[in-house]
């Protein structure tokens, strides 16, 4: 099994469409970020009582600060993972460039 017969347009029949400005995950995020269910996370705290030198975190920076951990988790990984793939550039490139983006998400 090779990653180009696991992620082909002919596995889900569809062809390839294109993207216009944002890529598929760009629109995704932002349907994420703008939604309601994502705004509600603002007036969740996520821990009660705090000492006063603490800052308070809700749900919503909360979710932001492991995103932000998360994608520089997968960029370290990403370029370990990468250096294995140097002769197939779509999978380099994957690795290399969106896979910090795919964890942060």
């Amino acid at each position: 099994m090779t990653f180009d017969s696991i992620f082909t347009h002919r596995r889900t029949g569809t062809d390839k469409i294109p993207e216009g400005p944002r890529s598929g995950f760009q629109r995704d995020f932002d349907r994420l970020i703008f939604s309601s269910a994502f705004r509600r996370l603002q007036n969740k705290t996520q821990v009660f009582p705090l000492p006063g030198t603490a800052f308070v975190h809700n749900r919503l920076t909360h979710s932001l600060e492991v995103a932000s951990v998360g994608r520089s988790l997968g960029k370290m990984i990403g370029e370990q993972i990468s250096a294995g793939y140097k002769g197939n550039d779509d999978v380099y490139e994957f690795y290399r460039y969106e896979l910090p983006n795919v964890i942060a998400a």
